[in-house]
């Protein structure tokens, strides 16, 4: 006797499952591995079911918001996270408060990811300043981003996709075909989850986050750059003193004097006050110089830096140690026409781990000399095997942003949420509108954009999509959920009671399976799985599906208890040097609180 469709897919989706808790591939490969598995064996009576996820209304918006978010990132948008915002150290909770506002707020209106991926260094270099653990910042920094996320429609891709998936449906209880949840309907219940996940946060014991190094040591940088900046006319900076600057506590930089029209300030105080067109001069390793360069209101102070050709944007930060052949070499860089020559800008030098006297433009090259260049990506190409430099190398991690355009790219986002919010037009729609106004605007180019998306999140939703599909083509959900029907209604009747009179009970089961599935396997994965399941369920009950589904999406979006329950949990696995254990232990008692609050709230703000 051959084995129906159903136990097919229920066999599949089971080993998924145990490949994405125990295998080290990636999930969109295992997603996928699954999904083509059961169009071989035949599950879907048409193959463009199986592909039907990948134009999931909730997957495009998703691609299209990482190309928002990225405009926001090359603008320096969120500059608001900058690490001003969390003071001096003093009392750990006021601290983490401070950092965890912000980035649960940002991260209500754009992707949890690159809202993380943006304040991670900045979080980073404030605990190396103040001499404070990071892993006691960096794993609530990813909690706030997660319950941040729950407050709207648009703060997790997780809801995105669940919504997707109710658009997509033909049921009347999920309000039909092509609408959806509203912009700040969830926030009825995960505004709530917020404020308590965040205050819960802030009052554990301290040493449920121990202070424990990272798993990787950034190694001590030997060159110790000298560079100048330039405070420009108009810069934030002006008027501020030079500890509210935050220029005082720079990692692996000193300020060293200030150049104020001729006038020399070497002994430069914290309450020193900035004035348009100081030139700062500064000591410190490459790093902290890519710091320097994107900061707003900081320019080089070499004027060369502007005559190249082409925006800074297009440019590179090389690195050059100039060789004995160089024709340079006695020469001041601005005597020998450096830029000219080279079609390149020097806007740091470093000589043997000490400080070079003189203005950039004045100081003569010397064999040896490590220039930091501002140049054109070609230029690597043109002089690495040139006899003028013994090494030639690109410095990672360095686009200067477009803070010219900051407004911009805030403004298109505040018009998206808000156009969303007044239902003048769906979530896609403005979205797409929102990525052509940043690409048009210069918030960013294409290569940026395409650069931008995550085509291993587009291809692990759309399996997963295709996978949650087949649950419901074959019946494999409805048996899922007959099987929680009977086991739960016989525990009802052995108090003569029923559970279709208690469908809470159910709801709380089908959110306990999704919040146990998704830090075991992914959040997206978990969503679309259960999704099916959640329906079927509702149906078994006689309870509109929802609440149902409302409750998947912000279970499946709470990934707390371990690291692989959420992308941004993974994010700071290694920088803050934590286990297993620490995840489970702090986010675990999380995880139960986000449980009751959902059992309790859902059924009250959509009712059964």
């Amino acid at each position: 006797m051959g084995i129906d469709d159903s136990s097919v897919t229920l066999l599949v989706v089971a080993g998924v499952i145990v490949a994405l808790a125990v295998l080290k591939t990636a999930p969109d490969l295992i997603l996928a591995g699954g999904l083509v598995l059961l169009i071989v064996l035949g599950v879907f009576p048409e193959t463009s079911l199986a592909l039907a996820g990948f134009a999931n209304e909730g997957l495009v918006t998703v691609a299209v918001l990482f190309v928002v978010a990225e405009g926001m990132r090359q603008t320096g948008g969120l500059g608001m996270l900058g690490p001003s915002l969390m003071g001096r150290p003093g009392n750990l909770r006021l601290v983490q408060a401070r950092m965890m506002l912000p980035v649960s707020l940002a991260s209500a209106f754009l992707n949890n990811t690159p809202v993380v991926a943006m304040a991670m260094p900045l979080v980073g270099d404030w605990a190396r300043k103040h001499q404070v653990a990071v892993s006691r910042l960096l794993l609530p920094l990813s909690y706030a981003a997660i319950l941040g996320g729950l407050c709207t429609l648009v703060g997790t891709s997780t809801t995105l996709i669940v919504n997707g998936l109710m658009i997509d449906s033909e049921r009347a209880d999920l309000r039909g075909a092509g609408e959806g949840l509203r912009m700040f309907e969830i926030a009825q219940v995960g505004v709530p989850i917020a404020v308590i996940g965040l205050v819960y946060i802030v009052l554990v014991p301290k040493w449920w986050l121990p202070d424990r190094r990272p798993a990787i040591e950034t190694a001590s940088d030997p060159r110790k750059y000298t560079v100048e900046m330039l405070v420009t006319a108009g810069s934030p900076l002006v008027g501020k003193s030079i500890e509210a600057a935050g220029l005082r506590h720079l990692p692996g930089m000193y300020l060293v004097e200030i150049d104020r029209g001729g006038r020399v300030l070497p002994a430069v105080a914290s309450g020193d006050v900035l004035e348009a067109d100081d030139r700062l001069v500064f000591v410190g390793i490459v790093e902290s110089v890519v710091d320097l360069q994107k900061i707003n209101g900081l320019e080089p102070a070499t004027d060369q830096v502007f005559h190249l050709d082409g925006p800074r944007s297009q440019r590179r930060l090389v690195e050059a140690v100039v060789s004995e052949r160089c024709p340079l070499v006695h020469r001041t860089i601005r005597g020998g026409r450096f830029r000219s020559r080279y079609a390149a800008a020097v806007i740091a030098v470093a000589r043997h781990g000490a400080r070079i006297e003189g203005k950039i433009g004045n100081i003569r090259l010397r064999p040896g000399d490590t220039l930091l260049l501002e140049a054109h990506p070609s230029f690597l190409e043109r002089q690495r095997n040139s006899s003028d430099f013994y090494l030639v190398s690109a410095v990672d991690d360095f686009t200067p942003p477009r803070h010219h355009l900051a407004w911009v790219a805030r403004s298109v986002v505040v018009a998206m949420v808000a156009v969303v919010a007044m239902e003048w037009t769906g979530m896609l729609e403005a979205a797409l509108v929102a990525s052509f106004v940043m690409l048009v605007s210069g918030c960013l180019d294409g290569p940026e954009a395409r650069g931008a998306i995550d085509w291993s999140v587009v291809l692990g939703i759309g399996a997963g999509l295709g996978i949650g599909e087949a649950m419901r083509v074959s019946q494999a959900a409805g048996r899922v959920a007959n099987v929680l029907f009977e086991m739960t209604d016989a525990v009802f009747g052995l108090a003569g009671e029923t559970i279709v009179a208690h469908p809470q009970v159910m709801l709380g089961l089908v959110a306990g399976l999704t919040l146990v599935l998704t830090n075991i396997i992914t959040a997206k994965a978990s969503a679309v799985l259960v999704f099916p399941i959640a329906t079927a369920t509702a149906d078994a009950v006689g309870a509109s599906a929802l609440p149902f589904v409302v409750a998947v999406a912000l279970a499946a979006a709470s990934g707390l208890a371990s690291p692989i329950g959420y992308q941004t949990n993974l994010m700071v696995y290694g920088p803050g040097g934590y286990r297993f254990g620490d995840y489970l232990r702090f986010g675990g008692l999380l995880s139960v609180i986000v449980w009751i609050v959902i059992v309790l709230l859902v059924p009250w703000a959509w009712p059964m």
